[in-house]
């Protein structure tokens, strides 16, 4: 695989309500909650940049003037844009309407509240190799009840989804995606639709769906008891990526 084919594009779902965290968390959208002095955002965009990507498009919606008026146009030697909600389009939605700033033929896609410091170079290789339509980055969970759990083939190749709420130990979706920027195309789907319940658990039978597992850190700020737990550990400044230009 030659690196030119690397996708340098990357959208990052930042519209959410972030309802579950209200509690912690006011006046200001999941991705803006401050972690060690700066927004959690921050430290997505710090990943993506050791990772190569060169621009990303923030899905905005709630309170998006938080996030435009802190990051701008650019951070670091990332580009940035806008895609903006003018009504809630949940995930599938806004990344239908982010895809439409994208200039490559595949991008990567990341949740804006969590952060999961996997090797992207290693999972666009999976993913060229395998001749995935759309790759999952999983983590391995022993209890996969918050998130539900997602089976592999050896292949990789998704054979099911578990309902959350279901005990058990396995591979839980890790909220990073591989996908074309048609990827839409020739399936009924609306403006406004989830893309893990109502195209990835729908048509995944239909598609060439494959799941990748990394044991790489990973924290997800939804709930109170994560959030607190990544301001301990990511205001250490813990190694990640940075500085390890073998992971990424």
């Amino acid at each position: 695989m030659e690196d030119v084919k690397f996708p340098r594009e990357g959208i990052i779902l930042c519209g959410g309500f972030g309802k579950r965290l209200r509690s912690v968390v006011r006046d200001v959208p999941k991705p803006m909650a401050e972690v060690g002095g700066k927004p959690f955002l921050s430290y997505i965009l710090d990943y993506l940049g050791m990772c190569g990507l060169e621009k990303v498009i923030l899905a905005v919606g709630y309170k998006r003037e938080a996030i435009q008026g802190y990051f701008g146009e650019r951070y670091g030697g990332i580009g940035i844009l806008y895609s903006v909600e003018e009504y809630p389009l949940d995930t599938g939605g806004a990344i239908r309407q982010a895809l439409d700033f994208a200039e490559g033929e595949e991008v990567f896609v990341f949740n804006g509240d969590t952060l999961f410091e996997l090797s992207l170079l290693r999972f666009f290789q999976l993913h060229a190799d395998s001749g995935a339509d759309v790759s999952i980055a999983l983590r391995w969970m022993e209890d996969t009840s918050r998130y539900g759990r997602i089976d592999v083939l050896e292949s990789g190749r998704v054979i099911s989804f578990s309902e959350k709420g279901g005990r058990g130990k396995g591979y839980v979706n890790a909220g990073v995606y591989i996908l074309p920027k048609n990827v839409f195309e020739g399936y009924p789907v609306g403006d406004v639709f989830s893309f893990e319940k109502d195209f990835l658990q729908v048509f995944y039978p239909r598609l060439r769906l494959f799941g990748f597992g990394f044991d790489s850190y990973f924290i997800d700020i939804g709930v109170p008891e994560d959030y607190n737990r990544a301001r301990l550990e990511l205001a250490r400044q813990r190694g990640g990526c940075y500085g390890r230009d073998t992971y990424c």
